[in-house]
């Protein structure tokens, strides 16, 4: 069951999280992470990995300062879960590595990361995916314009996580891979 602690993530998620948007919209960027915490419950997440799922991007888009709370606030377990959902921080300047380079670095991770991160980050992607074929349907392929991999590096980085994740036979495996076939359809890539 869920106690104090995760209310204090989402506080601490809202905190981290004030003022950012989705990319492209108007909605408030801690609905993802809610979102993400309510994917990974439904799929048998613990406390800590929902608390996790809450805290997934606060370091990458709060700030590194974050790491230390976290830590002492949720524990090395919880932390341990965010540092591995994490793909890149931004430097002192506020630049990340190069794109192509995190999201290979992030799928061999995914090769190989214990099933706890699997099913967080699995969560994550998977309700990347759901609004990405969502924009799909409202906003079409100008969707894709929000991405720096745009659309052919979106749509390769989303199969590839899809293989990952059903090799791996995480839990949201077949709902991933059915989201990003919708989204090369409605990409105009064929599957």
């Amino acid at each position: 069951m869920l106690t104090e602690r995760t209310a204090q993530a989402l506080a601490l998620a809202v905190q981290a999280h004030h003022g950012q948007l989705r990319k492209g919209t108007f909605i408030p960027y801690v609905a993802h992470p809610m979102a993400v915490a309510s994917i990974a419950l439904e799929l048998g997440a613990d406390e800590d990995q929902a608390i996790a799922a809450l805290l997934h991007d606060v370091l990458e888009d709060g700030g590194q300062h974050y790491g230390p709370l976290i830590q002492a606030q949720f524990g090395d377990r919880v932390f341990a879960l965010v540092q591995a959902c994490t793909d890149g921080v931004p430097d002192a300047s506020g630049a990340k590595a190069d794109w192509g380079e995190r999201k290979r670095a992030y799928l061999a991770h995914l090769a190989e990361a214990g099933d706890d991160v699997l099913l967080v980050s699995g969560a994550d992607k998977l309700h990347n995916a759901r609004a990405i074929v969502s924009d799909l349907l409202t906003v079409g392929p100008a969707v894709f314009d929000r991405f720096k991999a745009g659309r052919s590096g979106t749509l390769w980085y989303y199969r590839a996580l899809a293989e990952v994740f059903t090799r791996r036979k995480a839990p949201m495996a077949a709902l991933l891979a059915a989201e990003v076939t919708q989204m090369e359809r409605l990409a105009g890539q064929p599957a």
